[in-house]
């Protein structure tokens, strides 16, 4: 599983990136956390707002950040 945080590093998308690596860990999966901070690459995405969390190349949040409770429930098992 790759997830990947889309921002420029902000305070937000650091929190994200935080919650993301705490709930992996809990859920005790395996998955690569990378971040994309190319603001060509977060537009491609069709990201407007920033933070965004995509999962496999999919886009499952933009403009907020999840908690780590809330990113356990999206990834898949």
């Amino acid at each position: 599983m790759k997830i990947e945080i889309l921002g420029i590093g902000c305070s937000k998308c650091k929190q994200l990136t935080a919650n993301a690596e705490a709930a992996i860990k809990e859920l005790n999966i395996a998955a690569e956390i990378s971040k994309v901070t190319d603001i060509d690459k977060i537009t491609d995405y069709g990201v407007m707002m920033t933070p965004a969390l995509a999962i496999d190349g999919i886009i499952v949040a933009a403009g907020k950040v999840l908690s780590k409770e809330d990113i356990k429930k999206i990834i898949p098992k």
